[in-house]
């Protein structure tokens, strides 16, 4: 378990035969150089193409990484710009996968994107561009894939394709997940006249890569092919990176003698690193990685990139790498000038204070101008607006504010004032009505002033936090490697909490003791509750209760968008479980699993004894247990609570586990459901009351709540 402090950890630098030792920086220090991305991005691919670094990744941290296609792009390695990509999506469906990307210079002078998508089976799909962003055309117009599911052998997952041009011009791909229990790595030639087919494919045996995952990387030093790819878990600090080498693109390979030569580190400050690309600059090799966050998002899915010195010791063997808060030095000279915001003083609205059974750790102001992309400011909950504002120290000419929300793919609603004594604001940019993602977001205009104020008011996602990896303020402008901007979203602003309760579902305040077919709802979003299958209205232990034997009550009215992705929520329930299964036993559901079966794209209440219940969102990866089950056969108060950062399940008033988390909760056809999921999964059981409300509520008023409610005998 990671702890909140900061450590100090050994790297290792070899230079002309010598071993020097070199303590890493704090992790939350100022200025530190990895992660080297501002955002939850994975899987990176590295290319240079002319004088200008291009990082392609999967977007990270919502819905199972099924965020926007985007690019990141550098011509110093300092100061990154992303682009929301243009890729036609499929005939069937619009495009949410965009998995580990990879992208070729043919010998046309075009560019050929492949990347992995499960929306139509498991396949990588290929699109050309005469540019390393697109727009981009599909290889095929039909949607047939470069490499499908299934295929060098049936049942074959083809995902995490990496292609290799090799010195004679031959280009090779790479690919396979699972592979541990699938038989190994798939090699193949890509047809070089389409582009758009694979030829002498095979797979390499398992053998041969011993202590598989995902993620292969090809790579040639002198005379040798490095195989290099990911093993253990990508949800835990298992992860880690390992290789194999051989003389002949399709093998044998052989395994390295020193694997896995990329892990956690001792202290855990880099955690889980794996799924890279490696980078060769004059004559030095870096290894770009993703790493787990720090507090850990629960699953391991919110991932930042990363980046190290490799080293080989000769063209077969690859030293162990040190993973590092450091990381390396400045590749190019930068002719960004100097963030006079850098280390000023901040204060702001509010700021996220994290307590959970895990984590103490704060989301300070001063995170905001620290130029480290592992911190971020975060207001203290996820209502706006929210405020930062910064202190130059003394009056000083401004020309130019980049703004690196959370979240490069999704829009902000901001304003910028300025003032010289804190007290008169002036209006420096006003985006209150900006539709248009970006990081960083780049404001011009010319005026002096000591002071900087950052007000946030909306954003494009429901639940997103105000919070901001950096902001930078300069005193002169610099050119931009490449001038593109995102195009503007048609979606409108989210919608914000109601601070309601939505669902008041109480069996004492039912009248009758005859048979019920339909409950009201006295909550705020109304509408009828109608029973589906085996539930009636008795008495237990002299308490009024509804009895699930093998059916649902499901709420008439759609769920309300506050619910949405991110929405915070309550769901507080009085309930007895005469036994206890260890799977399924929902409470209560709102989601759409037959429409989205992806991570953290729906939710759900249960009360079992396995790893899918208290909080349920996919499989044990993402689900919350309970530590300490409640015990059967007796009466309870279960409330699960959910602030848009992290996710509580209270057992009589008492915490009982939690675990950080987003969410991007699909609620399009969702239907509110008590006793049962949208797929089943029957509670057995009594429910006296169930009460679910679009915020979260702290501890003391979930007891408050909990005396309130608290069913009486008749």
């Amino acid at each position: 378990m990671l702890k909140n402090k900061l450590f100090y950890s050994l790297i290792i630098f070899a230079f002309a035969g010598t071993i020097f030792a070199q303590k890493d920086v704090y992790v939350s220090a100022p200025g530190v150089k990895n992660p080297i991305l501002p955002g939850w991005f994975a899987d990176p691919t590295i290319k240079k193409f002319g004088d200008i670094y291009y990082i392609y990744a999967t977007t990270d941290n919502e819905m199972l990484a099924s965020g926007a296609p985007t690019v990141w792009y550098s011509k110093d390695f300092k100061n990154w710009y992303n682009y929301i990509m243009e890729i036609p999506s499929f005939s069937a469906q619009s495009i949410t996968n965009f998995w580990a990307p990879d992208i070729v210079e043919g010998e046309d002078g075009k560019y050929y994107l492949y990347f992995g998508n499960c929306e139509i089976g498991c396949n990588i799909y290929g699109y050309v561009s005469d540019s390393p962003v697109g727009p981009w055309e599909k290889l095929s117009k039909k949607d047939v894939p470069v490499i499908s599911n299934g295929y060098p052998r049936e049942n074959f997952p083809s995902l995490d394709a990496q292609f290799f041009k090799d010195t004679d011009g031959k280009i090779y791909s790479y690919w396979g997940t699972w592979v541990h229990y699938n038989g190994g790595y798939a090699v193949g030639e890509l047809d070089k006249d389409s582009m758009n087919k694979m030829k002498n494919s095979t797979n390499i045996p398992l053998e041969q890569t011993p202590a598989p995952f995902e993620a292969a990387y090809i790579m040639k030093k002198g005379s040798k092919y490095i195989l290099m790819y990911s093993g253990a878990s990508c949800h835990d600090e298992t992860y880690n990176v390992r290789y194999s080498y051989s003389d002949s693109p399709y093998g044998p390979f052989i395994p390295g003698k020193n694997n896995p030569i990329l892990s956690t580190n001792n202290d855990q400050t880099v955690h889980g690193p794996g799924h890279h690309s490696v980078l060769k600059e004059n004559n030095d090799y870096y290894i770009v990685y993703h790493k787990h966050d720090y507090p850990m998002t629960r699953g391991g899915l919110a991932r930042q990139v990363c980046m190290d010195k490799m080293v080989f010791e000769n063209d077969s063997t690859i030293k162990t790498v040190v993973p590092s808060s450091r990381g390396i030095k400045d590749l190019v000279k930068s002719e960004v000038p100097e963030d006079i915001a850098f280390g000023a003083k901040t204060t702001a609205s509010s700021f996220y204070h994290l307590k959970s059974t895990q984590y103490d750790y704060e989301y300070k102001p001063s995170y905001a101008t620290d130029d480290n992309n592992a911190t971020m400011w975060k207001a203290s909950d996820n209502t706006t607006p929210q405020h930062l504002i910064i202190d130059l120290g003394s009056e000083k000419k401004i020309k130019r504010i980049m703004t690196q929300f959370e979240f490069a793919s999704y829009y902000y609603q901001y304003t910028l004032e300025y003032s010289v004594n804190g007290t008169k604001w002036n209006l420096y940019a006003d985006r209150s009505k900006n539709r248009t993602a970006g990081s960083p977001m780049i404001d011009d205009s010319e005026v002096r002033a000591r002071y900087v104020k950052l007000t946030i008011s909306a954003s494009e996602k429901t639940g997103l936090y105000a919070a901001v990896w950096n902001i930078k303020v300069y005193d002169s402008l610099f050119d931009i490697p490449l001038p593109l901007k995102n195009k503007e979203s048609k979606t409108f602003p989210a919608v914000k909490s109601t601070k309601k309760l939505l669902v008041d579902f109480d069996a004492a305040t039912i009248q009758s003791n005859s048979t019920i077919s339909t409950v009201f709802n006295k909550g705020f979003i109304g509408g009828v509750f109608t029973k589906n299958g085996d539930v009636s209205l008795e008495k237990v232990d002299g308490i009024k209760a509804f009895h699930f034997k093998n059916g649902a009550f499901v709420l008439d009215n759609p769920v309300p968008e506050s619910l949405a992705w991110n929405g915070s929520y309550t769901l507080a329930t009085w309930v007895k479980n005469p036994e206890i299964a260890k799977e399924g036993e929902i409470l209560a559901s709102w989601c759409d699993r037959t429409r989205f079966g992806l991570a953290n794209s729906y939710n759900a209440l249960a009360y079992n004894s396995g790893p899918y219940g208290a909080g349920v969102h996919l499989d044990g990866h993402f689900d919350m247990k309970f530590n300490k089950l409640p015990e059967a056969d007796k009466w309870h108060y279960l409330v699960l609570t959910f602030d848009g950062v992290v996710e509580k399940i209270y057992v009589d008033g008492v915490l009982d586990n939690s675990q950080n988390m987003l969410l991007s909760s699909a609620i399009d056809k969702a239907k509110l459901i008590i006793g049962a999921s949208d797929i089943g999964e029957n509670f057995s059981g009594f429910i006296a009351s169930l009460r679910m409300y679009d915020y979260a509520l702290n501890q003391d008023e979930v007891v408050k709540l909990m005396n309130q409610t608290k069913p009486k005998k008749e």
